[in-house]
């Protein structure tokens, strides 16, 4: 407990407030007394831990070490949780340490879709970096941080992230690699906020100096992320192009999950285009498939099953539409990030109004654009605002519904 104290930087009366003396702190400290449960479980919400970790077993092993046995660990071996109780017990002497732990930390809770444990972890990251004066770890810091704050659909936070990252990237002259990636998610931040001509000139400054040098999976991911400008500003050919040569530069065999990301990626692009692709769509996806069910994250598969279910709506199959998108946004553990939640969420309100609940599916469209407005993710609330005003005209020009000659189809 002393050490989780002093990790935080708190004295004894900065731990205990008016909750506890600071005399019965010291005892309990120096082993004198033993702790009631009630002071157990004051303390650790005091420090922002699980209780276990005032009253389990002592690991006796510093973050360092838990750290090395990670690394030589056999394939497949997750210690994740061992070193989350290193870094609790941390005492902060080695600041690289625990910067390459949260590093860890952060990428486990990404992979399981636990962005806002990702988030404080990569709050902590960005700080340390900064204690390191470490250029390098300034600069990835910050691209780690804005991405996922961009995945939790906060745009206006990732910016400065973003551009920073790029400022430190270009004045410490780092590696293009470094460089490419603070550009990359600087250049999707700002097609979310909605300034496509800054996006715009940013892809043109990443085509014509980093890309001809970067390592292909880069790249490709790079060219994802342009090819969502081209298509924000209505160049469906540019996009369709960018995206092909993205997926030229990856097999699947060189990084399986980023060419099933790619895939992904190029199916939800063929689907919001005007009018859909909707061939190109389903060819993507069905390759995806084959990998996602087999080695996919739960992040994939949800992602996958979204994209199905835009691609059923499309296609008049509202029945197979309503089941996936309400079994979606009923799964008890939600991956999806912020954005295709809400296009998920979208789609959910489309197929109210075209099953006859108008005034339930408006009411929904209506107050997903105004949450997309609020978050400041301006791209995202016009797809909103669009999709409301299409189903509309939709229902005004064409009367029932193809296929569906019954009222609340689906239930």
């Amino acid at each position: 407990m002393k050490r989780l104290r002093l990790a935080r930087g708190l004295s004894q009366a900065g731990l205990v407030g008016d909750g506890m003396s600071t005399s019965y702190l010291s005892r309990l400290e120096s082993g004198e007394r033993r702790p009631t449960e009630h002071a157990v479980s004051f303390l650790a919400e005091r420090l922002g831990v699980d209780p276990s970790a005032l009253t389990g077993p002592a690991d006796g092993r510093s973050l360092t070490e838990v750290l090395a046995a990670m690394a030589s660990a056999p394939p497949g071996t997750d210690d994740t949780a061992a070193l989350s109780r290193a870094v609790e017990e941390d005492a902060g002497e080695d600041p690289a340490a625990r910067w390459h732990a949260l590093w860890l930390l952060s990428s486990a809770a990404g992979r399981d879709g636990d962005y806002e444990g990702e988030r404080v972890r990569l709050h902590e990251l960005v700080e340390l970096s900064d204690l390191l004066a470490a250029p390098e770890l300034r600069a990835r810091s910050r691209v780690r941080y804005a991405r996922c704050a961009r995945t939790l659909g906060d745009p206006r936070t990732a910016q400065p992230a973003a551009a920073q990252a790029l400022s430190i990237a270009r004045a410490e002259e780092l590696s293009v690699s470094d460089t490419l990636a603070a550009l990359t998610v600087l250049i999707g931040v700002e097609t979310d906020l909605g300034r496509l001509e800054a996006a715009g000139r940013y892809v043109e400054d990443m085509e014509r100096g980093l890309l001809p040098r970067a390592a292909p999976a880069q790249a490709a991911e790079a060219l994802w992320t342009a090819a969502g400008v081209s298509s924000r500003q209505g160049d469906d050919a540019t996009a369709l192009a960018r995206l092909d040569r993205a997926l030229d530069l990856l097999r699947g065999e060189d990084d399986p999950l980023l060419w099933t990301r790619l895939r992904i990626a190029t199916s939800a692009a063929a689907l919001a285009m005007s009018p859909p692709r909707l061939a190109a769509a389903e060819r993507r996806l069905a390759e995806a498939a084959c990998v996602v069910d087999l080695i996919g994250t739960p992040v994939q598969l949800q992602e996958l099953r979204a994209l199905q279910a835009q691609l059923a709506f499309h296609q008049g199959r509202l029945d197979e539409a309503h089941a996936l998108t309400r079994t979606l946004l009923r799964e008890p553990d939600p991956c999806l990030p912020f954005g295709d939640r809400i296009r998920l969420s979208v789609l959910d309100g489309r197929l109210m109004i075209l099953a006859g609940h108008a005034d339930e599916g408006i009411a929904a469209l209506r107050r997903l654009g105004t949450q997309a407005t609020k978050s400041g993710n301006l791209d995202l609330a016009a797809h909103v605002w669009q999709a409301l005003a299409t189903t509309l005209a939709d229902v005004r020009s064409a009367g029932p519904v193809p296929g569906h000659d019954r009222p609340g189809f689906g239930g």
